[in-house]
C-alpha cells in the first residue's frame, strides 16, 4: 500500500487526501449544468472536464490553443465546447469571453484551473511578471467579464496552492509587479497563488446572493505544471511520486468538490484543501489587501483592453 493510500483519511466533509473527483461526485446528476474549465488539455483540468461530463454537465473546455482544446474534448468529453484561451494574452481571454457569451447560456460554474509555475528566469508579459499576469490577471479578466453570465447559484473556483505561503512578506509587491527589482521563481509563483486566494475572497464579497467564490490547494501532483522545474527537481518528483504525490484523479477532487457538491451551496470566501475548509496564511485573509489587489487588477486590465 502506498503512503498516500495509508494517510488517505477524511475530514468533516467525509472526503480527504485520497478522495478522487469521481468519488466526490458519486450520485450527483449535473445534467443541465454548464461549466467553464481553464487548462482543460492536461492534468487536473482534463480530469475535471472528464468527470463533470461523466456526471452529465456541459463543459466549455479552455486551453491555450483551439487545437489543444479540441484534442482534449475528443479524448474525454466529445460534447464539450472547445475554447481557445491564452491567459497571458488579454485579446485571447476576451475572445474566449465572446465564445461563452455566444452560446447564449449562463454558466453554473467557472473553474480557474490553468497556470504556470516557477519559471526559472524572469519572463514578462505586457509589462508584468509572467506568473502574476498569467495565473492572476488572466483569470481576473476572464471571470470579471463573465460575472453577468453567471447563474444565480453559480460557483467560481480558483485553484491556488499552499505555495502561497512562499509569497513575499508584504504579500503582494505592488512596486515590483514587473519583477525588475528582484525575481525568485518560487516567490513569484507564491505571490501569484496568494493573488488567487485574495481574488476569490474579494470576489465572494462582490457576487450576488446565492453565488459563491472559493479558492483551494489541490495538493502536490506531478503534472505538466512542473515542466519548468530543473532536472534535479524532476528526478525527485519521479522518485517521490509513488509515495507522496497525489494522483491526478486525487488532485482534481477538491476543485470538482467545490464546484459541484450540494453541501457547499452557501460556502463562500473560503480556502479548501483535501476537500475540506482549511486555513491559509494571515495575509491571504487580509481584506484591505484583497481590495487593493482588485483595484490594481482593474487598473491593469483597463490599460490593456
Amino acid at each position: 500500500m502506498s503512503l498516500a493510500a495509508w494517510i488517505k483519511g477524511t475530514g468533516n466533509s467525509g472526503f480527504g487526501y485520497g478522495s478522487t473527483a469521481e468519488e466526490v461526485t458519486e450520485g450527483l446528476d449535473l445534467s443541465g449544468k454548464r461549466f467553464l474549465v481553464t487548462g482543460c488539455n492536461s492534468g487536473l483540468g482534463l480530469e475535471t472536464m472528464r468527470v463533470l461530463t461523466m456526471r452529465g454537465a456541459k463543459v466549455l473546455g479552455a486551453a491555450r490553443t483551439i487545437g489543444k482544446a479540441e484534442a482534449a474534448a475528443a479524448e474525454v468529453a466529445p460534447d464539450a465546447i472547445p475554447v481557445a484561451c491564452e491567459l497571458s494574452e488579454p485579446s485571447s481571454v476576451l475572445a474566449a469571453v465572446d465564445v461563452v457569451q455566444a452560446t447564449g447560456t449562463k454558466l453554473d460554474g467557472i473553474i480557474c484551473n490553468a497556470g504556470i509555475m516557477a519559471l526559472p528566469e524572469l519572463e514578462v508579459q505586457h509589462g508584468y511578471e509572467a506568473q502574476f499576469f498569467t495565473n492572476h490577471i488572466g483569470h481576473f479578466l476572464l471571470v470579471t467579464r463573465l460575472m453577468d453570465w453567471l447563474t444565480d447559484d453559480a460557483r467560481v473556483v480558483i485553484v491556488s496552492s499552499s505555495a502561497h505561503k512562499a509569497a513575499p512578506k508584504p504579500g503582494i509587491e505592488f512596486d515590483n509587479l514587473d519583477g525588475s527589482k528582484s525575481y525568485s521563481p518560487w516567490k513569484a509563483y507564491g505571490q501569484s497563488k496568494l493573488a488567487n486566494i485574495l481574488f476569490a475572497n474579494e470576489l465572494s464579497r462582490r457576487l450576488g446572493p446565492g453565488q459563491t467564490a472559493n479558492s483551494l490547494h489541490p495538493g502536490v501532483i506531478a503534472t505538466n505544471l512542473g515542466r519548468h522545474l530543473p532536472g534535479v527537481a524532476h528526478t525527485v518528483f519521479g522518485v517521490l511520486k509513488p509515495l507522496f504525490l497525489k494522483t491526478i484523479p486525487q488532485g482534481s477532487a477538491t476543485q470538482v468538490y467545490v464546484a459541484t457538491h450540494p453541501t457547499l451551496s452557501d460556502v463562500t470566501g473560503e480556502y479548501l484543501a483535501d476537500c475540506n475548509v482549511a486555513e491559509p496564511t494571515a495575509v491571504a485573509q487580509n481584506v484591505e489587501l484583497a481590495r487593493r489587489l482588485w483595484d490594481e487588477s482593474e487598473a491593469i486590465v483597463s490599460r490593456l483592453t
